[in-house]
């Protein structure tokens, strides 16, 4: 069931709104999204899922709600009935008891657990990595280079944010491709087999709680060691915490770099004069352009098009509209950050904007943490891709492209291109 936005009332003779949450909406909502902003800013919408909630779409309203404390993250304040709290939160997460993280408490929970990760998942070990995030991307591109043509998704943008992750988290390579299999299971939102996907969440679960288990008894330098030795005046994580924590990192530090990168991608053939922009910046060994542009992108085009859920503890207005307790409130991101309100012409893409606060990492008390490590991810991997192959294409008309369904991110299902291969 798919929402129309419903005429208004007091001018019969304005036409309905656009169909939300379809195909065709998918492949471009930015229409969509304008219509809304201007005629509807917090819209209340019955969702694919059979969920009600209310959209929020200009900038100014998204940037307040995002720090509101009234709206809690905690999927215990949705006032639906329970079948219907099973589908508000990441697939499978509830039963494989994974609820305790960053994505769904409040303070002062939040406030203790974020104190404690931010311990371990600091800029300065983001920086430390950035040598082996370079060797994974060399190495990526070595597979196919010599092709001549590759799916950019799962050949490059997949694997390369499972792999670093994995690595950071200090998960052994020689169980990385099980990482592999079950983050790839997770990602298809249903266009695997049935339960595949809550099946694969308790695979992950299972096996972060054991290696957390081992590690307690050999600590080494890499993140979940960290987790553990996280302390801070005797308060630390449980190891249902740590679990939780390993798991988020996991899972919210990958798909949301697969879709920077391959929708990054995607916008630079989209968009080919600043493509040579960028190309001729790299060439003279420049990275300004490319760091305002990987900024850009998320904000032109980005990995995350909702936030994740929110729910109102107490009654509360946005953009005019009056929020009822228990009423879950979702921030279009992508709505947000193409206002015009907020950005001069932001339907279009400009790789030097210097005036680009984005909200595609958040913003208030759940601001990313993977940040330094998504902007490290996608600077690397977009820079090295535009140098070593400068004359790939796009192998398929664009129309032939299909993004993924799925409520909260935006990313591209395939990315055939083609290049001059290199043997060298």
């Amino acid at each position: 069931m798919h929402d129309q936005s419903p005429a208004d009332p007091a001018d019969p003779s304005r036409p309905p709104g656009p169909t939300l949450f379809d195909w065709e909406f998918a492949t471009d909502p930015y229409p969509a999204y304008a219509w809304l902003r201007e005629h509807a800013p917090v819209h209340r919408t019955r969702l694919p899922s059979g969920v009600e909630a209310w959209l929020v779409t200009r900038y100014a309203d998204a940037r307040q709600a995002l720090a509101d404390q009234r709206l809690s993250k905690n999927p215990a304040h949705h006032a639906g009935p329970a079948h219907a709290k099973g589908k508000t939160g990441i697939p499978g997460e509830r039963k494989a008891e994974l609820m305790t993280h960053l994505l769904n408490i409040d303070p002062p929970d939040h406030t203790r657990l974020r104190r404690l990760v931010s311990k371990a998942f600091t800029p300065r070990r983001v920086a430390e990595f950035a040598p082996r995030v370079q060797e994974l991307t060399d190495h990526l591109i070595g597979r196919f280079e010599g092709r001549g043509e590759a799916d950019l998704i799962h050949e490059f943008a997949f694997p390369l944010p499972i792999y670093a992750i994995c690595e950071m988290l200090g998960v052994p390579r020689e169980d990385q491709d099980d990482f592999r299999d079950w983050a790839g299971m997770m990602i298809r939102h249903g266009g695997g087999p049935r339960g595949g996907v809550a099946r694969s969440v308790k695979q992950m679960r299972a096996y972060l709680g054991e290696l957390i288990h081992r590690k307690r008894d050999d600590l080494g330098n890499d993140l979940i060691s960290d987790l553990i030795r996280a302390s801070d005046h005797g308060d630390h994580l449980t190891e249902a915490e740590a679990t939780a924590m390993a798991f988020i990192l996991l899972f919210a530090g990958f798909e949301t770099t697969v879709n920077l990168i391959g929708n990054g991608v995607h916008s630079l053939f989209m968009n080919p004069e600043q493509r040579e922009r960028l190309q001729a910046s790299l060439a003279a060994g420049e990275s300004g352009l490319l760091e305002t542009g990987v900024e850009e992108l998320l904000r032109y085009d980005g990995p995350v098009e909702l936030a994740t859920w929110r729910y109102a503890t107490r009654p509360l207005t946005l953009g005019g509209q009056a929020i009822a307790v228990g009423d879950p409130v979702l921030v279009v991101l992508a709505a947000a950050d193409r206002d015009p309100e907020r950005f001069a012409e932001p339907d279009t893409l400009d790789l030097s904007r210097s005036d680009n606060q984005h909200l595609g990492y958040g913003h208030g008390i759940h601001y990313c943490l993977g940040a330094p490590l998504a902007r490290l991810e996608g600077q690397t991997a977009l820079g090295t891709l535009l140098k070593r192959l400068p004359d790939l294409e796009l192998a398929v008309p664009p129309t032939d492209l299909r993004w993924r369904g799925g409520l909260i991110m935006r990313g591209l299902r395939t990315l055939p291109v083609r290049f001059t291969p290199r043997n060298d």
